[in-house]
């Protein structure tokens, strides 16, 4: 699944989409962002803004 249209997508499906990629694929937030050409900032605040925090040491959100 594309991460491109992640401004529309449910928050919560989203987050999910973005821990399993994380942990399945890219083993960071960082590549991932990098990978999809996508804003890591506009990420962030689109999870922030349903609740999610991104915990850098647990590699996912929470």
């Amino acid at each position: 699944m594309k991460l491109t249209n992640f401004e529309t997508m449910d928050p919560v499906m989203l987050m999910s989409i973005v821990n399993m990629k994380i942990r399945d694929e890219f083993g960071d937030l960082d590549s991932l962002v990098k990978y999809y050409e996508i804003d890591k900032a506009q990420l962030v605040a689109r999870l922030a803004s349903a609740g999610f925090d991104y915990l850098p040491e647990a590699k996912q959100f929470r």
